[in-house]
């Protein structure tokens, strides 16, 4: 136990020291008065604000927007694993499908938002898109990339024992890949908090974006701050979800 502690002490120690310390001298210049509130809102300030807004912001607001975050992760993950492999398999569908993905991540969410309300009106489905957009993309590259690795010597080796090219994909190129696609989880289910927080910012009837919207309308920066740090520590908590899935998978696959 002791062991354990001495080691999170020495991963997390300086950050936590560093985070108490920027927090401090925030609250320090807030308090001073060198900052308006209304620009920049004291964590105490912040605090006090979740804690009167815990109901709305967590009974509502948050599963509101943790739902759209897991089905545009959900949809994501399995579209992009699919144009990955499809790519992997066939170089014309490579050619054709690879330039309109990277084109994709160039158009200004912002500009194609309104787009997905007019087609899916204020409904859930227009946030949903929104994330889609946003994160489907770590996994198709993460995925196409990472088959695309080596291995060579193994590939060799089976081709010598008869093995066919679905045997190579199963035994070879999918445990390969493993990493890389995994490190595209953990860019992707960020992304979907980025994802559906601008969509509910442009258009929703409720979710942690429309909260801060709608108290950013109001001038209650200290509210739209308590709706960011939930942003955030949503986006935190499922990272350390997925980097912990990642290190069972590995330890199981490679051990």
């Amino acid at each position: 136990m002791k062991g354990r502690w001495k080691k999170w002490t020495e991963d997390y120690g300086l950050f936590l020291l560093v985070v108490v310390f920027l927090v401090s001298i925030w609250e320090w210049v807030v308090r001073k008065g060198w900052i308006p509130s209304f620009i920049l809102p004291a964590p105490s300030a912040i605090w006090e604000s979740l804690v009167d807004n815990q109901q709305l912001l967590l009974q509502e607001h948050l599963p509101a927007t943790l739902e759209e975050v897991l089905i545009g992760f959900v949809l994501s993950v399995i579209g992009g694993i699919l144009l990955g492999v499809g790519m992997h398999f066939f170089r014309a569908l490579e050619k054709v499908l690879y330039p309109f993905i990277l084109i994709s991540q160039t158009v200004p969410l912002i500009a194609i938002s309104p787009i997905f309300i007019m087609w899916f009106g204020y409904s859930i489905w227009s946030k949903v898109a929104v994330t889609i957009l946003t994160a489907f993309f770590p996994i198709v590259v993460s995925t196409y990339d990472g088959l695309k690795l080596g291995g060579m010597e193994y590939r060799e080796l089976l081709l010598t024992m008869g093995a066919n090219r679905w045997d190579i994909f199963k035994k070879i190129q999918i445990p390969l890949a493993l990493p890389t696609f995994l490190s595209g989880l953990k860019m992707s289910v960020v992304y979907c908090v980025v994802g559906a927080t601008i969509g509910e910012w442009l258009g929703a009837s409720e979710g942690l974006g429309y909260f801060s919207r709608r108290m950013s309308g109001n001038m209650q920066a200290d509210a739209v701050f308590a709706a960011v740090f939930l942003l955030s520590l949503l986006g935190i908590v499922l990272f350390l979800l997925i980097a912990f899935f990642e290190k069972r998978v590995l330890k199981n696959k490679f051990q």
